[in-house]
């Protein structure tokens, strides 16, 4: 059974998901070769994608589209929200966090970003 919001599809709530599940393992894999600043280092750097692309996930499953023009500009309103959001909460943490580990906080939110892409590859039936 798919715990989580209903109104995401499957293939969103499965990447979510796999993207908390690596931010997870990552913050343990900061933890251990960094130190605390690695593992929260790691941590922000997942949380910065799941924010982002989760919200982004949610803006466009609460559209109403009408037409092929409401997906397109629902789709790119989603977009832009989302690479708003990545450069403000990245900002945010660089310039309030200043024992962040950059390439740790870099790093995982690069493979979490990767694994979102995945959802192109997730089967929507039930």
């Amino acid at each position: 059974m798919n715990a989580g919001p209903r109104f995401l599809s499957r293939p969103i709530r499965t990447v979510l998901r796999w993207q908390g599940i690596a931010t997870v393992v990552l913050t343990l894999a900061g933890g251990m070769f960094a130190g605390v600043h690695g593992a929260v280092s790691a941590a922000l750097g997942g949380a910065v994608s799941l924010c982002a692309f989760g919200l982004s996930a949610v803006l466009v499953s609460r559209s109403r589209a009408q037409s092929a023009g409401d997906v397109i500009t629902w789709a790119l309103l989603a977009e832009g929200l989302k690479i708003g959001l990545i450069a403000v909460l990245l900002w945010v943490i660089l310039a309030a966090y200043g024992d962040v580990i950059v390439p740790v906080l870099i790093g995982s939110f690069l493979v979490t970003v990767l694994l979102f892409t995945a959802a192109f590859f997730v089967r929507d039936h039930n």
